[in-house]
C-alpha cells in the first residue's frame, strides 16, 4: 500500500465511521469494516513514522449525540481485538502464556452481543448514572433511558454492596422487536434501522424515556469497569453480577476454557445455536479468566491484552441484481425490492430482498444488473450490504424511484418529513391487495383459509377489490380459479362467514387506521362499544381514552372522517358484518372498579383472551402504567410497564395470580 493509498483509506473509514455512528445508517458490512480497518494497522505497524493525525486507530469514533450531557468513566472504555481464524486465537493464546511465564492458563468465553456498550455506575448500591462507550473516556449519559428496561436495577442488591463500583454491559433489542419495528416504520415512512445493533442505540438516544420504553430494549452485563470486590475470576464475577440483581448471560453461554481446543469447540456450539437464539451476537468474546493478570497484561493504546473477540463470518453470497421493482404497501408506501438470480444462502434459496426506499438504494449506489452481496444475520430476512463494483458493467445508471405508481398510474408524492414515497390514490389495486391481506391477518379478523397466495390470486382475477367485496364471494366464482376444489371453496367461505361475528376490536383492527394495534383497538372497543358510536367519536373523544396519544388521536379522527372508509364500512355492515358488542362491565364481581395493565407473553391466554375475562369479571384494561392502576398482569419477557409498576409500587399478578382470581 503507498501512502497515498493509505490516507484515502483513512478518508474511506471516516466516511463510514460518520454513517455508522452518527446516522446509525451503515452502507458496509462489519466483515468488510474490519478488513479495511486491518489493513490501516497492517501499513501503521510497517510505518510507525507515517500515522495520520486523524487515523480512526488513534481514537474511538464514537461522537457526543446532541440533546445528552457528557459523563466521565471511571476506567476508560476500551476495544477489543477483532479476528476472524482460529489461528488468530491460538497466537492471542501463546501471546498471554509468554507475557504471563505460565504454561497453563484459564480461560473464560462468552458470547459476544452485538449491541450497545454502556457503563453504569453505582455508589454505596444506589445507581449513579449510565453512560455509552463514547471516546472510550466519556459518553452521553443515557441513564433516563436506560431506567425503563425491566431489567435494569436501579438499586444493588446482596451483600457486600461496594462504595462505588462501574459495571459493564450491553444493550441490546430483540429480534422480533427489531422485525416489528423497521416494518411500523416503514408503514410511516421513516427510515429502516440497518440491524437491531444500529436500531438499539437509536432508540437509547430518543430524549424522551416515554419513546425508549416503546422499544422495549434489554440489558446484560459482562465485566467490572472500576472497584473494589472480592471476586478471583471472569467465570466467579457472573454469579456476584447476578447476586447484585444485575441481568447477565445465560449459564449455558459462558464456559470455563483450558485451551485451545476448548475455546475452538465452545466457538462452533455457540455458532450452531445461533441461529436459534432470539437475539443478535456475532461471535463470542474469550477473556483471561483470572482478574489479577487483567492487571499484569495491561493494554496496547485502546486494546486490552487480556481479551479477544473472536467473530462469525456472516453468512453471505453475492449474486446478480436482475432488476429492481417496486411494491405498494396498504398505505401506499412505494418499496423497491431486489430480483435477484437465484442464490443458496443459509439453508434456503434467495430470489429476493428488500431495499427499504430510494435513499438506501441512492446511499448504497445500487443498480439494475450489478453484483451484490446479500447477507442473512439472526433474522430471516436476507438484505442488501452492498455491491461488488469491481464487476460493475459500464452501461449501469443511477436507479431511480418511478414517478407514476407502478399499479394504479397515479403520480407518486414524497411524505412531509419522511423518507417514504407514496401513491395517494386509495382506489389502488396494490394498496388494495395488502388492505385485504391485513384484514384477513391472524392479528385481525384471523380468517383461515385466506392467506397472501389466496388474496393475490383474489384481486388479480377481478373477485375482491375491497374488503367488503370478501363477503360477496359465491362458491361458483371460486369454482373459476385455479387449485379451487370442493373441499377449499367451502373452508373459505364458512371462514368468512364465522368472522362476520368477530370480536369488535379484531374489526378495527382489521380497519388498518395508522397507529392503531391491538391494544388501541382495544381501548376504541371498550370505550366505543359499538361501531356505530365509534363513527361518531370526534378527535377530543380518542385523545380522552386513557393510553392513546394525541398523534393517534388525530390519525384516527381523520379516518372515520374520511367518506371513502366511512363508505366501505357501511359496506362491512350491509354485507352482514356484525361486530359482537363490547359486554357491559359487571358493576359487582372481583374485578369491579378496578383497572389492569398486561405486560409481557402469558402461556395459557392470548392477551385479548386475558382482557376479555378481566372485563366480563367487570374490570377495565388500560394501556399504560398510572397510579390509578390496580394490577399489573405480568408474563414472559414483559415491557417497561413491569418497571413502572415497581415504582409506583402497584400490585403485580402472575398469570397463576391472574387465574385464581378468575376463578374465585
Amino acid at each position: 500500500m503507498t501512502h497515498q493509498e493509505y490516507l484515502h483509506l483513512i478518508s474511506t473509514l471516516l466516511q463510514h465511521d460518520r454513517r455508522y455512528y452518527e446516522e446509525a445508517r451503515p452502507t458496509i458490512s462489519d466483515t468488510s469494516y474490519d478488513q479495511m480497518m486491518r489493513q490501516l494497522l497492517d501499513y501503521e505497524a510497517a510505518h510507525p513514522d507515517k500515522i495520520a493525525s486523524d487515523s480512526p486507530s488513534l481514537r474511538l469514533t464514537e461522537r457526543p449525540s446532541s440533546g445528552f450531557m457528557q459523563k466521565e468513566h471511571m476506567a476508560p472504555m476500551m476495544s477489543l481485538s477483532n479476528t476472524y481464524s482460529y489461528e488468530e486465537i491460538d497466537d492471542f493464546v501463546k501471546r498471554v502464556h509468554k507475557l504471563l511465564g505460565k504454561k497453563e492458563v484459564d480461560f473464560c468465553a462468552e458470547l459476544k452481543m452485538d449491541g450497545v456498550a454502556i457503563s453504569i455506575r453505582y455508589d454505596k448500591g444506589k445507581l449513579v448514572h449510565a453512560v455509552t462507550r463514547g471516546n472510550g473516556k466519556r459518553g452521553d449519559d443515557v441513564t433516563e433511558g436506560m431506567k425503563t428496561i425491566p431489567s435494569f436495577p436501579l438499586k444493588l442488591t446482596g451483600h457486600p454492596v461496594p462504595d462505588s463500583i462501574e459495571i459493564r454491559g450491553e444493550v441490546y433489542m430483540t429480534l422480533a422487536t427489531f422485525q416489528a419495528l423497521n416494518m411500523a416504520r416503514e408503514e410511516a415512512g421513516l427510515e429502516p434501522f440497518a440491524n437491531p445493533r444500529n436500531a438499539a442505540a437509536g432508540s437509547l438516544k430518543l430524549l424522551d424515556p416515554k419513546e425508549v420504553a416503546k422499544r422495549k430494549l434489554h440489558f446484560v452485563c459482562y465485566g467490572i469497569g472500576e472497584g473494589q470486590f472480592l471476586i478471583e475470576t471472569q467465570k466467579e464475577l457472573q454469579h456476584q453480577l447476578k447476586e447484585w440483581g444485575l441481568p447477565v448471560a445465560d449459564v449455558r453461554h459462558v464456559a470455563l476454557c483450558h485451551n485451545l481446543e476448548e475455546i475452538t469447540h465452545f466457538a462452533e456450539e455457540i455458532h450452531r445455536e445461533r441461529d436459534f437464539l432470539p437475539f443478535e451476537i456475532d461471535g463470542i468474546v474469550v477473556k483471561v479468566n483470572a482478574l489479577k493478570e487483567h492487571q499484569i497484561l495491561g493494554a496496547t493504546g485502546k486494546v486490552p491484552r487480556f481479551a479477544i473477540a473472536y467473530k462469525f463470518a456472516p453468512e453471505q453470497a453475492e449474486t446478480k441484481l436482475l432488476d429492481i421493482t417496486v411494491q405498494v404497501g396498504r398505505t401506499g408506501v412505494l418499496t423497491p425490492v431486489a430480483e435477484l438470480e437465484p442464490v443458496f444462502l443459509a439453508g434456503s434459496t434467495i430470489s429476493r430482498a428488500t431495499l427499504h426506499n430510494q435513499e438506501e438504494v441512492a446511499r448504497k449506489d445500487i443498480r439494475i444488473g450489478d453484483f451484490v452481496v446479500i447477507e442473512k444475520g439472526g433474522d430471516v430476512i436476507p438484505k442488501v450490504v452492498e455491491v461488488n463494483v469491481k464487476k460493475r458493467a459500464t452501461h449501469t445508471h443511477r436507479w431511480q424511484m418511478p414517478t407514476h405508481c407502478p399499479i394504479c398510474n397515479s403520480k407518486v408524492v414524497a411524505q412531509e418529513g419522511g423518507v417514504a414515497i407514496r401513491c395517494p390514490n386509495p382506489h389502488c389495486k396494490g394498496q388494495r391487495l395488502r388492505q385485504i391481506e391485513h384484514f384477513a391477518s391472524k392479528q385481525a379478523l384471523d380468517i383461515e383459509h385466506l392467506g397472501t397466495k389466496v388474496v393475490e390470486q383474489l384481486v388479480e382475477n377481478g373477485l375482491v377489490g375491497r374488503i367488503s367485496d370478501l363477503y360477496l364471494l359465491s362458491a361458483d366464482q371460486l369454482k373459476l380459479l385455479q387449485g379451487f376444489k370442493e373441499k377449499s371453496i367451502h373452508n373459505l367461505l364458512s371462514s368468512i362467514e364465522s368472522s362476520k361475528k368477530c370480536p369488535f376490536y379484531r374489526l378495527i383492527m382489521g380497519l388498518g387506521i395508522p397507529s392503531v394495534g391491538v391494544e388501541t383497538a382495544q381501548l376504541l372497543a371498550e370505550r366505543a362499544g359499538n361501531l356505530k358510536t365509534l363513527m361518531q367519536m370526534r378527535e377530543e373523544d380518542f385523545l380522552a381514552v386513557d393510553g392513546i396519544g394525541e398523534k393517534t388521536a388525530a390519525q384516527i379522527a381523520e379516518y372515520f372522517q374520511n367518506p371513502h372508509n366511512q363508505e366501505e364500512i357501511q359496506l362491512l355492515l350491509e354485507q352482514g358484518v356484525e361486530p359482537q358488542a363490547v359486554k357491559e362491565r359487571k358493576k359487582e364481581g372481583p374485578f369491579a372498579g378496578k383497572t389492569f395493565v398486561l405486560t409481557g407473553t402469558l402461556s395459557h391466554y392470548t392477551r385479548e383472551e386475558a382482557a376479555s375475562k378481566i372485563i366480563e369479571k367487570g374490570g377495565k384494561i388500560a394501556n399504560a402504567v398510572t397510579k390509578k392502576t390496580s394490577y399489573v398482569i405480568v408474563g414472559e419477557d414483559p415491557g417497561s410497564k413491569l418497571e413502572k409498576a415497581k415504582q409506583l409500587g402497584i400490585p403485580l399478578l402472575s398469570e397463576k395470580e391472574l387465574e385464581d382470581k378468575l376463578q374465585s
